[in-house]
């Protein structure tokens, strides 16, 4: 056991209902989820806190607090350029600090067809 607060990397919990919609992702998006938390438990700050926040997330990915009233509360991680996020609070306790997804979520995008030409 140490003595302190423990530090990166964190532990990760997800509710039941968040990793079945995680399983039900295709592969492609569960592969975004598993790069956005890797990011998540390596970082110093999961709650991404001051002026730069997203300086260290890959390209697409951004970190937002899902109330801006409560900077320490629950957190949204949006990967896929803002089609997916995972919804997490991060417990910050002495002996096991952890990270719990509580949603995930993933908007697919298909772009609009394109139109047939007029007839003349």
């Amino acid at each position: 056991m140490t003595d302190g607060f423990m530090g990166p990397p964190w532990q990760m919990d997800w509710r039941l209902d968040a990793l079945a919609a995680l399983e039900a992702l295709p592969a492609h998006v569960r592969e975004m989820v598993y790069a956005a938390r890797a990011e998540l438990v390596v970082a110093k700050d999961p709650c991404f806190r001051g002026i730069e926040t997203d300086v260290g997330l890959p390209e697409g990915m951004k970190v937002r607090p899902i109330r801006s009233t409560q900077p320490k509360g629950a957190h949204a991680l949006f990967f896929d350029y803002g089609n997916g996020w995972l919804k997490y609070t991060f417990s910050r306790r002495i002996e096991d600090p952890q990270i719990l997804v509580e949603e995930v979520f993933w908007l697919e995008f298909k772009p609009p067809a394109p139109a047939s030409p007029a007839e003349p």
